[in-house]
């Protein structure tokens, strides 16, 4: 299958102008394009969003690791080698967090929003779209998984198809001078670059008694007509609690890897905190999402060696995310079947994460400006076997994909090292992409 386009100048609409839309409007202008991108924020907020800014990253500020034979680290790899506005703008933004990309949420976000709004091309339109623009041009909707009643219904209208949607939890966040760090050690696992990380080491009667306090706290609770879906890359501190005793302590809360300076030892659970801003005014619980009412989260939370006085200037908090049924409504073009002037981007189209949102809205604006044949992106990269999955999956259970390396095609790569197997896979994968770049002129 091709796509068809030149580079001509014409107009792109946009709706949503999260991290997906964001980079997708950045794609399209530089291609020459007009773009119109919508964003109902502030004239209409969401549950989860504090401000009005774009690409605002509401849960963590973590952009995953950067080492090769990670899956966000391949992925972001390949990001760059496409140009990515929205990598370029973290990195004026990043904090410390060891192997790992974090940024300043806030900065990042305006950041973006000033750059784009100083872009030629692109006209930013603070409006709600409650109904699908006819599409004559080129439409990207990267509404987001925080999509808007009135749009979703409009949704279910285009793809005569029911929403899907899971429910997500966000992190709290504490204000750094209520935070007594001497009872704390800075560290990263396995002594991996700076130590960024600030960690609250737990005893065995610590850990018991934080784990049975989440599970006998009572959490928010979802709407009586909806039922309590969650995805498990996802899930609520409190609900892996429920899975079993010791599952914090192998899951957000796995000591692997440190060692308490004070006693030599290695902890039987640790709680980490990552700087949050550039400032180092806020820090934010690590794997910390949690839907318990706010609280019994200061409460409980409080009870941790070195949070007794804490501060919270964000509790977590649960809110509902909304996706299409994409196996049955887009291509690997991101196209909609019915209608092939219209591209799904981001969380709404069914990936999952931060990077896989970005990298979904890089392509969709990527395939949007162009008229001339394109081909799909090679199963054997990272994006082109994540568009290729959602595109491809089973759809009578479908639900958001992050990229792994198991979603990659078969590259005939044959090593007994994991570790070495993985450099191969994304060493062919970078050649490959290169390549597709080279042959479409990308």
């Amino acid at each position: 299958m091709q796509i068809h386009t030149k580079r001509v100048r014409k107009r792109v609409t946009i709706i949503g102008g999260g991290l997906a839309g964001a980079e997708a409007a950045y794609q399209t202008a530089k291609s020459g394009m007009d773009v119109d991108l919508y964003e109902m924020r502030p004239q209409v907020m969401t549950e989860a969003h504090g401000g009005d800014s774009l690409a605002e990253m509401v849960c963590s500020n973590s952009l995953g690791s950067e080492e090769i034979t990670s899956a966000s680290g391949l992925l972001k790899r390949e990001m760059k080698m496409l140009d990515s506005f929205f990598l370029r703008s973290a990195e004026k933004a990043r904090v410390p967090a060891g192997s790992s990309l974090a940024v300043d949420r806030l900065q990042l976000a305006a950041n973006i929003t000033a750059e784009l709004e100083s872009m030629p091309g692109i006209r930013i339109i603070r409006q709600e779209i409650r109904e699908i623009p006819v599409a004559d041009m080129p439409l990207i909707i990267a509404s987001g998984p925080l999509t808007s009643p009135a749009f979703a219904q409009a949704l279910s209208g285009l793809t005569m198809r029911k929403n899907l949607y899971f429910f997500d939890a966000t992190c709290p966040l504490i204000r750094a001078e209520s935070i007594d760090f001497s009872k704390l050690f800075a560290a990263c696992r396995y002594d991996k670059g700076e130590a960024d990380f600030l960690n609250i080491p737990l005893d065995q009667v610590q850990y018991e008694s934080l784990v049975k306090s989440m599970v006998e706290a009572e959490p928010e609770q979802a709407r009586d007509f909806e039922k309590e879906i969650f995805f498990d890359a996802c899930l609520p501190l409190e609900e892996i609690a429920r899975r079993g005793p010791q599952s914090l302590a192998f899951g957000p809360l796995k000591p692997v890897g440190l060692v308490d300076p004070r006693s030599q030892r290695r902890p039987h659970a640790v709680v980490q905190l990552r700087q949050d801003d550039l400032k180092k005014n806020f820090f934010q619980l690590v794997g910390f999402q949690t839907r318990l009412k706010h609280g019994d989260q200061k409460r409980i939370f409080r009870t941790l060696p070195g949070l007794e006085n804490a501060e919270f200037e964000r509790f977590g908090r649960m809110h509902r995310n909304t996706y299409i049924n994409a196996p049955l409504i887009i291509n690997q073009f991101s196209q909609c079947k019915k209608n092939s002037r219209i591209y799904f981007a981001g969380q709404i189209s069914g990936v999952e994460g931060y990077v896989e949102s970005v990298a979904s809205g890089l392509l969709c604006g990527l395939f949007a400006s162009r008229e001339k044949p394109c081909n799909p992106l090679p199963e054997t990269t990272a994006i082109g076997s994540l568009l290729a999955y959602i595109a491809n999956a089973g759809w009578q259970d479908f639900r958001p994909s992050k990229f792994t390396f198991g979603l990659l095609a078969d590259s005939g790569v044959e090593c007994c090292d994991k570790k070495r197997k993985k450099e191969l896979k994304a060493e062919r994968a970078c050649e490959a992409l290169e390549q597709w770049i080279k042959k479409f002129a990308i």
